[in-house]
Parts: structure tokens; C-alpha cells; sequence
């Protein structure tokens, strides 16, 4: 499969290079355009290619968002993404990095109202970028992972690459619920779990 990473800062840049080390192809963009891309290409390899934020949403198969959540809206056509998976990896902080007050709302159902074609799942938000670097290959109980959405089969597409990069998925229910406990604020929010640990507070 063919992963889209919108945003290539540290833990974008983290999560292609663990993807291409899982044996994913990766189409890497961000805000500056593809030619700022070129060091990490190389290092890369040729699992990997660059493109504008729109035109790798549409070459890709399945997208992951990870660019700041205000630049989230508008940034990509919808057409890019019309039936497709579309991960959200943002976090929606206000000023002085504290969670934004979204009046009860989950992040992510903001997402998919504005991409209404999109499979949307909430993933990958949770975890710092220097523990998603090297947890995956640690040796020992694999972390977990969530998975927030209402597409049961984009949740079951998005828990196979989380399996492929070594680590645990667990769902954590529908887009509002289960985003609302991986978002800034949240219970699940940057906090190590293993499999076990995840399951059983997600069952208590």
C-alpha cells in the first residue's frame, strides 16, 4: 500500500522512515514543496517519492495527516481523498499549548466534516516521535496504537499497518467517543501503553 504523509516535521518524518523500514512505499509532503524533501529522500531510498500535499493524497491509497490541525482545513481537494482512508495524526492544541476548546467535539469529526468523502480514522496521535522511532522493533510487549473511527473497514485497513510497524492496534471506538480519549486532553494522550495495559482500560 501506497501511504500519503502529509507533514514531514519530526514525527512525520519518523513515521515515513518506519513505514519504508516496514516495506511501505511513502509519498512524503509538506509545505515548502517536494525539492525540500530531498535529504530525506536520499536517505530514504526509492520506496519513497515527494509531490504537493494534493497530489499525494491523490497518488496515494491511504493518507495520514500530520501537519498542524489548523492548517488541516482546505488543504487538500476533497477529490483527492474522495473513498478513500484518510488518517488524522493532528492534535488540536489553542495557545500555550494547551487542547483546543472544540465545545465537546472530537478534532477528527471536524476532519471528516470537512472531507465528507474521506474514511476518516483517528491514529498515530498519541505517541512522542522518538518512542514511535525505535518501540516498534523494541524487544518485549508491543505498545499500543489506537483506532478511532465509524468505518470499521478503514479501521481494520489503518490496524494492519499499525501490526506492520510493530506495534499493537486498539480501537478505541466510534470517531466522537474514541477521539475524544486520544486527543489533547484526553485519557489515552501521550501515555505508553502496552497491548495489555491498552485493552484493559479500554474494557474497564
Amino acid at each position: 500500500m501506497r501511504t500519503g504523509v502529509i507533514g514531514t516535521g519530526r514525527i512525520g518524518s519518523t513515521l515515513a522512515r518506519i513505514l519504508v523500514a516496514a516495506g511501505h512505499e511513502v509519498v512524503l509532503a509538506n509545505a515548502r514543496g517536494p525539492r525540500s524533501l530531498g535529504p530525506l529522500l536520499a536517505e530514504l531510498g526509492p520506496a519513497a517519492s515527494a509531490a504537493h500535499p494534493a497530489e499525494a493524497a491523490a497518488q496515494a491509497e491511504l493518507s495520514v495527516l500530520m501537519v498542524p490541525y489548523a492548517s488541516v482545513r482546505g488543504l487538500l481537494p476533497s477529490a483527492a481523498v474522495q473513498d478513500k482512508v484518510l488518517v488524522d495524526a493532528t492534535n488540536a492544541f489553542s495557545g500555550g499549548g494547551k487542547p483546543a476548546d472544540l465545545g465537546g467535539r472530537a478534532s477528527s469529526e471536524l476532519v471528516a466534516e470537512w472531507y465528507p468523502g474521506a474514511r476518516v480514522v483517528k491514529s498515530l496521535n498519541t505517541m512522542h516521535f522518538e518512542t514511535l522511532a525505535v518501540a516498534g522493533t523494541a524487544e518485549g510487549e508491543r505498545l499500543a496504537h489506537f483506532t478511532a473511527g465509524d468505518d470499521e473497514k478503514a479501521k481494520e485497513i489503518v490496524a494492519g499497518i499499525i501490526a506492520d510497524l510493530g506495534f499493537a492496534p486498539v480501537d478505541t471506538g466510534p470517531l466522537h467517543s474514541g477521539g475524544i480519549l486520544q486527543q489533547p486532553g484526553g485519557p489515552l494522550f501521550n501515555r505508553p501503553l502496552t497491548e495489555a495495559q491498552a485493552l484493559a482500560w479500554i474494557s474497564h
